[in-house]
């Protein structure tokens, strides 16, 4: 006859309590995200110009030169992008993440008709779209259930949400204000913009970080 093991040790050592494997508390794991502002100043030798509320676009920016046949006016090339680090402490994984949002100097051009105050607002609220989508996935992250288990993939995938949705928004706001030629549909925009971005930065979207629990 086979004698189990829990046996064996109770006849041995008849004060032992056993605790079966199904019954100890699994340990719970806590995921920290913390989204850094990215207070970099601006390196007027960079092709980079990183988003800042106070700094404004110039036509100076635009260092690409116009396409011949190209029926726009001015281009703005923007875009979003993070980067972070992991760190484990105890039973927490703590995610920095911080948030780039930039205009790529020699990818955008402006033609000398367009430069004027009008055209330069049009391609500033370009820029704050992609402003206004970066802070909107950096609250869904902020939000949303994360797991050990596959964190980074959520975050990729979430990430390449956004950028389909900014890519959506910045068509729509070409082809609703004609490029920037229909100043009732443009005033729309800004108001509707500005009035977002007003509303996530302060819902401390900018700074805030929240605790993730899982089991």
């Amino acid at each position: 006859m086979f004698l189990p093991l829990r046996t064996i040790l109770y006849y041995l050592l008849p004060g032992l309590t056993i605790t079966s494997p199904l019954h100890i508390k699994p340990v719970t794991q806590v995921i920290k995200v913390t989204f850094v502002p990215d207070r970099r100043p601006e390196n007027p030798n960079s092709d980079s110009l990183f988003y800042h509320a106070s700094r404004k676009l110039r036509w100076s920016d635009f260092k690409a030169t116009p396409p011949i046949r190209s029926k726009s006016a001015a281009v703005s090339y923007t875009s979003f992008a993070y980067e972070g680090n992991s760190l484990h402490k105890k039973d927490t994984l703590l995610l920095n993440l911080t948030l780039q949002v930039f205009f790529i100097k020699s990818a955008s051009w402006s033609k000398p008709a367009a430069m004027d105050a009008v055209g330069l607002a049009h391609e500033q609220l370009h820029f704050d779209i992609t402003w206004l989508v970066a802070l909107r996935f950096q609250q869904r992250i902020k939000t949303m259930p994360l797991t050990i288990e596959d964190y980074d993939s959520i975050i990729q995938y979430q990430y390449l949400e956004s950028f389909r949705e900014m890519n959506h928004l910045q068509e729509a706001y070409d082809d609703e204000t004609n490029h920037g030629q229909n100043p009732a549909a443009q005033a729309k925009w800004q108001h509707a913009i500005t009035e977002a971005i007003t509303t996530l930065t302060m819902d401390g979207a900018i700074t805030g970080s929240i605790p993730f629990i899982c089991t």
